[in-house]
């Protein structure tokens, strides 16, 4: 066993004493160590019952003859983040994340890990460090919370933040707004809708690095009980297999993953997360061209928040992931091996009740085209994200004036000063990776500008997108400004057209002109210290996924 290299043999006797001030006795050193990362904390709506539910896990690891190991790490809830400069830290946590389960695999020599993640960077960044350990591990996604209820209409975390720029231009009261912000988060899990966590969870399950059922398995359900339990079972057969992360992340997994992902209509944050991921594994290749060549090929077949109306309860419903799968079976890798030790279709052979008013077939899509298209152009040249299935028909093409802001505080400010009208072009830049740094979401402005019902202004940013952003929203330009990126030389009253059918974002002004331009832009300075001045000097670009060089 891995752990032998802490328990067994004479140079090891003193390794076996701090063991047993854990608890541990003879018997014990003979068992395989399992380390649990989990990630409970109290502030995450998603990750606070992790603390009930890794009483299971460990309980089942015992009852199967190894030692459990809890250990936490970190947790960012992106919406308290939001909007101020902790968002600043919210990507940048992922790092750390990966960081902190490579170093305590690495440390205490755990033979198996089973992973607890539930939001936004915690699922990604605990599939970077699997990939990078490549030892037997599993990942039990916490869940999504149920959606809110309030005067019949179901609700939930997005509704709040959109219906703050309805009443600050008088389309809402205050009191309404109290009894919004009051119902539409019930409780514990990541926000009832397809917004990062819940697309990252059903992106898990995809690779095959989760049982069947868990993404959608709601965190106060019997039902995310069981795929503990079953999770903490199976992670001995894995052992007993010798079934690494490499045997189950290769290049087919990763296609299979975005195929789902455009055919839900998920974050485009995944074009950051699923090329991490992948860059951690050898003999794969993974880009956002990947993304847009799938994405002319694979149909939208289920309308989910925020791009439709159903929240994540109904895909639940509807037969989870593996209808999804079972609906897409002719289009995916279906060879892939997963975490139940069978391939992806040895999985989907008895799938068979599904609902087709939620999870259409790909005969009758709800669109004919993946949920993101990602662009080119003079403005992006290196290629920029859009999640074109929250977009409605009538803007996925639009030109017209800019309005050009060096932070997302000074966009929101002219926003909530009613200086963005129908027709505008709001451009954020000084937001990516490095320029942030730290990438931070603008879900701020963009629920500013739905809360006004402004449905005929675009936005586009080297910055990125909530997963509950909807309209059309460009993000992660790239090259970003604080890398002489063509998004620094645009100037109030510019034209810029999008065109997502043909894929297209330009600045009409002539090339000489931007480059000439260029030569003039004086980047925006930021006054770092400790963390995020590491992450400036270490991020990439986010058509590299921003991770760390």
């Amino acid at each position: 066993m891995r752990s032998d290299n802490v328990k067994k043999g004479l140079n090891r006797t003193s390794h076996r004493s701090l063991l047993r001030a854990c608890g541990l006795d003879d018997d014990d050193m003979k068992k395989p160590f399992i380390g649990i990362a989990n990630s409970y904390t109290d502030v995450v709506p998603g990750h606070m019952h992790l603390k009930d539910l890794v009483e299971v896990v460990k309980e089942e690891v015992l009852k199967n003859g190894g030692i459990p190991f809890e250990f936490d790490t970190m947790a960012v809830c992106d919406g308290i983040a939001m909007n101020h400069e902790g968002m600043r830290y919210s990507l940048p946590s992922r790092e750390i994340i990966a960081n902190t389960v490579e170093s305590m695999a690495m440390a205490h020599q755990f033979d198996a890990l089973i992973l607890m993640p539930t939001c936004d960077k915690v699922v990604p960044g605990m599939l970077m460090a699997a990939a990078r350990l490549n030892i037997p591990a599993i990942v039990i996604t916490g869940g999504p919370m149920m959606p809110g209820k309030l005067n019949g209409e179901v609700i939930d975390f997005i509704n709040v933040t959109e219906a703050v720029g309805a009443v600050q231009s008088g389309k809402m009261s205050e009191e309404e707004l109290y009894e919004l912000e009051c119902a539409a988060c019930p409780g514990p899990g990541s926000c009832a809708g397809l917004f990062t966590a819940n697309t990252m969870a059903c992106l898990t399950e995809t690779l095959g690095m989760s049982l069947p059922g868990c993404a959608t398995a709601h965190a106060v359900s019997d039902h995310k009980v069981e795929v503990a339990r079953q999770s903490a079972k199976q992670i001995f057969k894995l052992l007993e297999d010798d079934i690494k992360p490499s045997d189950i992340l290769t290049q087919e997994a990763f296609e299979n993953a975005i195929i789902v992902d455009l055919a839900l209509g998920g974050s485009t944050n995944t074009t950051l997360h699923i090329p991490a991921i992948a860059n951690e594994v050898d003999d794969v290749d993974v880009t956002i061209d990947l993304f847009d060549k799938l994405s002319h090929q694979i149909p939208y077949i289920c309308s989910i928040r925020p791009g439709g109306h159903n929240h994540m309860i109904d895909v639940e419903n509807a037969g989870g992931i593996p209808g999804v799968m079972k609906n897409l079976e002719s289009l995916m890798h279906t060879d892939c091996m997963t975490v139940t030790a069978e391939t992806v279709k040895e999985n989907l052979e008895d799938v068979c009740d599904v609902n087709y008013d939620v999870i259409h077939t790909i005969e009758e899509p709800v669109r004919d085209e993946g949920g993101i298209a990602v662009l080119y152009g003079n403005v992006a040249p290196n290629g920029c994200v859009i999640k074109q299935g929250a977009v409605n028909e009538d803007m996925l093409v639009h030109s017209g004036p800019c309005k050009v802001f060096n932070s997302e505080e000074e966009a929101v400010v002219a926003i909530e000063n009613d200086e963005i009208i129908d027709g505008d072009v709001v451009v954020i830049r000084y937001e990516g990776p490095k320029g942030g740094p730290g990438m931070r979401e603008m879900l701020n402005p963009t629920a500013a500008i739905m809360g006004r019902e402004l449905f005929h202004v675009a936005l586009i940013t080297d910055g990125r997108f909530s997963g509950g952003s909807r309209g059309p929203c460009v993000g992660h330009i790239s090259p970003e400004a604080a890398a002489g990126g063509p998004i620094g030389a645009i100037k109030d009253g510019d034209i810029v057209s999008i065109n997502v059918p043909e894929r297209t974002i330009n600045l009409e002004v002539d090339d000489a002109e931007i480059q000439e331009r260029l030569k003039d832009v004086k980047p925006v300075e930021r006054n770092l210290k400790g963390w995020l001045r590491q992450y400036q000097q270490l991020a990439t670009s986010a058509d590299k996924g921003a991770v760390l060089k």
